[in-house]
């Protein structure tokens, strides 16, 4: 393997194409965890962080599937990745409420989220920054062509005022 492994959060809001854009990015070099996949498991918090662990002790690239959407949930986990010599990418998925209610609409009824919670996370959503401790930010949108248009962020993107 070259270099150390790597950590990719994905942060954004339910049906924001961020599993999507894991299959056709990401899934050839990183193992994904997702709470998703956990079922009712009430542990999922520490499930999740002993998957990453596990990945990153080996060696693997890893990413994390979930909404990620502030400091709390990634301050441990960029801890856990500087802790196994790990780089740290996010992508975020700017928030687009409409088309996630939409896309969330049309999914199959067990993995459709009630609209409340995409409003929920919506109010908890932090755009990051590098002073959050990423070795790297990309924000990821929809291209209109069924893909994705992936750009780099960084200090010069921070909104007036941060």
């Amino acid at each position: 393997m070259a270099g150390p492994p790597r950590l990719a959060l994905l942060i954004g809001l339910q049906a924001s194409g961020k599993t999507t854009f894991y299959r056709r990015h990401l899934s050839a070099t990183h193992l994904h965890v997702s709470k998703d996949a956990f079922g009712r498991s009430r542990r999922k918090q520490a499930r999740q962080t002993r998957l990453v662990a596990e990945a990153l002790e080996s060696g693997r690239d890893v990413a994390v599937d979930n909404t990620n959407p502030a400091p709390e949930e990634w301050e441990p986990l960029i801890a856990l990745a500087r802790r196994h010599g790990a780089r740290v990418t996010g992508y975020w998925f700017p928030p687009d409420v409409p088309g996630s209610l939409r896309r969330n609409a049309a999914r199959p009824d067990d993995i459709r989220v009630p609209d409340v919670g995409i409003y929920a996370t919506l109010k908890r959503l932090r755009r990051p920054r590098p002073a959050d401790g990423f070795d790297e930010l990309h924000a990821v949108r929809f291209d209109g062509t069924g893909g994705f248009a992936v750009t780099g962020m960084g200090a010069e993107d921070e909104p007036e005022g941060s």
